[in-house]
């Protein structure tokens, strides 16, 4: 074998062993942010429910608390007025200690969308934004944690007696001359409110891990965050 074809084999070699290695640390560094995304998904996820499904999880928090039905608040102001302001605080309390009993429902739909994540949803979470694991899922869970909270939703409030309250409410306003009521569908007002309040809560901690540095708790959060 001639010095010339020594040096194109080992130049070949060398080519081939260098591209092999390029596409293992190319490899290396996706599994990583997978990883990193993944358990911070988890940590976003586990936070979240932990923050809202306790009691007053979502009645104390300003920036989820379930209020009364848009559509309902000119009636229940007027009926507060007239002695049933008792009553309607009964029944706002009673949609979030319903929103509240759901909310760990949620963490197994959580767990089954992070678990179908692949590189493409994790370098489309950690370069589009401060929302974008929020975004995740939603797009994912949303329709998923929908149909499994409104049931448990139903079911609580009328064990609590937000179902009793609101016809009580909805009968005082029938008797009262030239007062307008409108009809809502509780269970589905309810259910989308908790739901829409998860999400927030879940947008706080993901801006958190994103800003945050202390909110990085582990070393691969810090690793795949801290870019």
């Amino acid at each position: 074998m001639s010095n010339k074809m020594s040096k194109t084999l080992l130049f070949l070699s060398v080519s081939i062993m260098l591209s092999m290695a390029i596409q293992a640390a190319a490899q290396l560094d996706q599994a990583t942010i997978i990883s990193g995304l993944k358990e911070a998904l988890s940590v976003s996820t586990e936070k979240t429910i932990a923050i809202v499904g306790k009691t007053d999880g979502y009645f104390d928090n300003p920036m989820i608390k379930i209020l009364m039905p848009e559509k309902m608040r000119r009636m229940t102001d007027t009926l507060g007025k007239m002695g049933m302001q008792k009553q309607i605080d009964e029944f706002i309390l009673s949609m979030n200690r319903a929103a509240e009993k759901a909310a760990p429902k949620a963490a197994s739909i959580f767990a089954d969308a992070i678990k179908s994540m692949n590189f493409e949803d994790a370098q489309k979470i950690l370069n589009d934004g401060n929302t974008a694991v929020t975004d995740y899922f939603k797009l994912k869970t949303s329709d998923r944690i929908y149909n499994e909270f409104k049931p448990i939703i139903a079911a609580t409030m009328k064990e609590v007696g937000t179902t009793r309250v609101f016809e009580a409410i909805m009968g005082k306003a029938k008797t009262m001359p030239f007062m307008s009521t409108t009809t809502v569908d509780l269970d589905d007002y309810v259910t989308r409110k908790s739901t829409d309040g998860l999400f927030v809560m879940l947008g706080q901690q993901e801006k958190m891990i994103r800003e945050n540095p202390a909110a990085r708790s582990t070393d691969l959060l810090k690793k795949v965050f801290g870019k």
